[in-house]
């Protein structure tokens, strides 16, 4: 049986895969694991989601499996994932619970849950709560059932913890930010004008329904046009929960995760707050990245697909920053988790310090052309143990030196093997992709 966590928490189809039912058990499973594990007080829970339309049905399913268990429930209502992980600390509850499914189209949602501190919880208590889905409670009856409160100023708490996290002004600035009509819609244009920036929005009407649609991070091209349009200084781009941050700059060019990891491990290396000076990022970044980082003296370490591996290097390590080409990006000593407002923020906090274009900043990586293909396979561990694509592997490599770089990942959840090839011009890399794919097809 496939385990019930993702990378991510729980995600499905609303009301199918994802179901009330569902919703409810896994909320008073979670709420009993914690009093299981401390049984000094009652558990208190914090509760946010995104704008979609099924998160007013799933949100009152987990309060009530929450208070059903004996929690007491604080109601956030819509907030950013990272606000809802900062509330679990700023609030000192015991569980962070935000239904959302990010970057996923309308009709999915999901459950993530965060534990004391606002950190993810451990794969342990995840199976934990899991085993618990299926095991005889005893509800508590009378006092013992769990209540609710809102907590109405709960925007307000992290807008506020968000300022105090950005180090100047951004007076001068014009930016433009898609919100994807999704749970930034309200804390992204407020936070950038208390920061002083001029503020364009555009995507910030969330209906329920409009969310991630044809907009936000995932899909640039109206960002791009409104930056040029509105003559503004930059863009910035949020998903439907807000963990992650692309930018565009002047002339309407994207800039992503890699990039703006890049412009902040120089300015947190410039103050010496890149701890051992070392940047994490996941396997999939760009070489250009690694290369700049060499260029500067910087270290990097990497790690599996995914910001919690992330977020483990960057806990184990004591590390200042880390994050993924798609925009999560952590600075953990403000955030336990990928914000993409704080991201944008410190981004363009950078552009006021200095006084320079964020097409300047970006340049000091050079994005090499990436090309990936997806290899449907009969067998992904015949692939990995194959002497032909280790060697046709190989050869590539060698054909690129170290100009280029070859990553073969079967993915997590299908037979798939994907290939990726990086190399200084497009052709290239296209041309070795197709190459190791068909040695890859033929080997399972």
């Amino acid at each position: 049986m496939a385990r019930l966590f993702g990378t991510d928490g729980v995600r499905g189809l609303a009301n199918e895969e994802l179901t009330p039912e569902l919703a409810l058990s896994l909320a008073a499973s979670a709420a009993r694991v914690l009093a299981a594990h401390d049984r000094s007080h009652r558990p208190v829970a914090v509760v946010g989601r995104d704008p979609r339309a099924s998160g007013e049905m799933l949100e009152a399913a987990v309060v009530a499996g929450l208070t059903s268990a004996g929690a007491d429930v604080l109601r956030l209502g819509v907030l950013p994932t990272p606000a809802v992980a900062y509330l679990v600390g700023a609030l000192e509850a015991d569980l962070g619970v935000m239904i959302s499914a990010s970057h996923n189209p309308m009709p999915d949602n999901g459950i993530k849950l965060f534990a004391a501190g606002g950190h993810k919880l451990p794969d342990g208590i995840e199976d934990e709560i899991e085993a618990g889905l299926a095991a005889p409670v005893t509800r508590p009856t009378g006092i013992g059932v769990g209540r609710v409160k809102d907590v109405p100023d709960a925007g307000d708490r992290y807008v506020e913890h968000l300022l105090s996290a950005t180090p100047h002004s951004l007076e001068g600035l014009r930016v433009v930010v898609d919100c994807a009509n999704g749970a930034s819609s309200f804390a992204a244009p407020d936070v950038y004008r208390k920061a002083g920036a001029e503020v364009i929005a555009i995507h910030a009407d969330p209906d329920g329904v409009n969310i991630n649609e044809h907009c936000g991070s995932n899909h640039p091209d109206a960002l791009r046009a409104a930056v040029v349009e509105h003559g503004a200084d930059l863009g910035i781009a949020h998903d439907g929960d807000a963990d992650r941050c692309v930018a565009v700059d002047a002339a309407g060019e994207l800039i992503d995760g890699d990039q703006i990891m890049a412009v902040l491990a120089l300015a947190l290396a410039e103050t010496g707050e890149l701890t051992k000076n070392t940047l994490v990022a996941t396997v999939m970044s760009n070489l250009g990245l690694h290369l700049a980082m060499r260029a500067h003296g910087i270290d990097l370490v990497t790690t599996a697909v995914g910001d919690r591996y992330v977020l483990e290097e960057l806990r184990a390590s004591g590390f200042a920053l880390g994050g993924e080409q798609s925009g999560h990006v952590v600075l953990p000593a403000y955030a336990t988790t990928g914000d993409g407002l704080l991201t944008a923020l410190r981004v363009m906090s950078r552009m006021a310090s200095t006084g320079k274009s964020l097409a300047d900043l970006a340049a000091v990586m050079n994005r090499l052309p990436q090309v990936l293909v997806n290899v449907p396979v009969a067998d992904k561990a015949a692939v990995a143990v194959s002497a032909a694509v280790r060697d046709a592997v190989g050869a590539v490599e060698a054909e690129l030196g170290e100009e280029g770089r070859v990553l073969l990942r079967p993915s997590g959840t299908e037979q798939l093997v994907r290939v990726m090839v990086e190399a200084p011009a497009h052709d290239t890399a296209q041309a070795a992709a197709d190459r190791l794919a068909g040695v890859v097809s033929s080997a399972s």
